[in-house]
C-alpha cells in the first residue's frame, strides 16, 4: 500500500486550503447572496458598528448637559409658579390662620430648591439606567412627569385661585403619585428612589399644612 510522505501530505493541506479560500472569495455567491467571505466581512462591519454606537450613546448620556438639563428642570418651574403667585403668596397667604407649628416662610424656597434638585437628578439616573426616553422609561419617567405638573399645579389652585379645599384634594392626589413614581423607580435605582424621600416626607407636611388652613379659615376666607 502507498504512503505520503509527510512532506506531501503538507503540500496537499495548503493546496487545499489555498483551494478552498480562492473558491470562497472569487467563487459566485451562494443561493443566500453572500459568500463566506462576505458574511465574515459584514458581520465584522455589523459588530464594530454597534459597539461604536452604543459607545457614542454612553458618551452622549453621560455628559454634563443631559444632567444639568434634567436637574434644573423642576427648578425652573418652581421659579415660574413663585413669579406668577408671588402677589398673592405676601398679600394674601399672610391673611390666613395658620397652625403655630408651620414652618417659616424663609424656609420654603429653600426647601424647595433641594428638593427639586434631588427629583431632577433622580429623574436623570433613570433616564440614564434606561438608556433613555425608551419604552421601559414609559411608566417610570411617566409618573415623575405627572407628578411635576401636579406639583405646578398645587400652587396655582391654593395661591393663585384661593380654593383651599381643591388645593388638599390636589395635593393628596399628587402625594400618592410621588409613592407610586417611587415604587417604579425602586427596581431600577435605589439611589434615585432614595432621593425622592425627602420629598414625599415634605409633601406630607405640606398637606397637612393645606388641611388646617382649609379647616381653620372661614368660608368667607376660603372664597376670597
Amino acid at each position: 500500500m502507498w504512503h505520503l510522505s509527510d512532506r506531501q501530505k503538507e503540500k496537499d493541506a495548503a493546496g487545499a486550503v489555498k483551494c478552498c479560500y480562492f473558491s470562497c472569495y472569487y467563487a459566485p455567491c451562494s443561493s443566500t447572496g453572500l459568500c463566506l467571505y462576505d458574511i465574515s466581512y459584514a458581520a465584522g462591519v455589523k459588530v464594530h458598528s454597534r459597539q461604536r454606537a452604543v459607545g457614542s450613546n454612553k458618551k452622549a448620556m453621560s455628559g454634563w448637559k443631559p444632567i444639568i438639563g434634567m436637574t434644573t428642570l423642576p427648578i425652573l418651574g418652581g421659579l415660574a409658579v413663585r413669579f406668577i403667585t408671588r402677589k398673592e403668596v405676601n398679600n394674601w397667604y399672610p391673611t390666613l390662620k395658620k397652625p403655630l407649628w408651620r414652618p417659616p416662610n424663609v424656609a420654603f424656597p429653600i426647601v424647595w430648591t433641594c428638593l427639586y434638585s434631588g427629583m431632577g437628578y433622580g429623574s436623570y439616573l433613570i433616564w440614564k439606567e434606561l438608556g433613555g426616553f425608551t419604552e421601559e422609561a414609559l411608566v417610570p419617567l411617566g409618573l415623575y412627569g405627572v407628578q411635576l405638573a401636579l406639583n405646578v399645579a398645587w400652587p396655582c389652585i391654593f395661591f393663585g385661585a384661593h380654593k383651599l379645599k381643591w388645593a388638599l384634594v390636589e395635593i393628596v392626589l399628587l402625594t400618592g403619585t410621588v409613592g407610586a413614581t417611587m415604587w417604579s423607580w425602586y427596581p431600577i435605582n435605589k439611589t434615585a428612589t432614595l432621593l425622592l424621600a425627602p420629598y414625599l416626607s415634605w409633601l406630607c407636611l405640606v398637606t397637612s399644612l393645606n388641611y388646617c388652613i382649609w379647616r381653620d379659615n372661614s368660608e368667607e376666607g376660603k372664597k376670597e
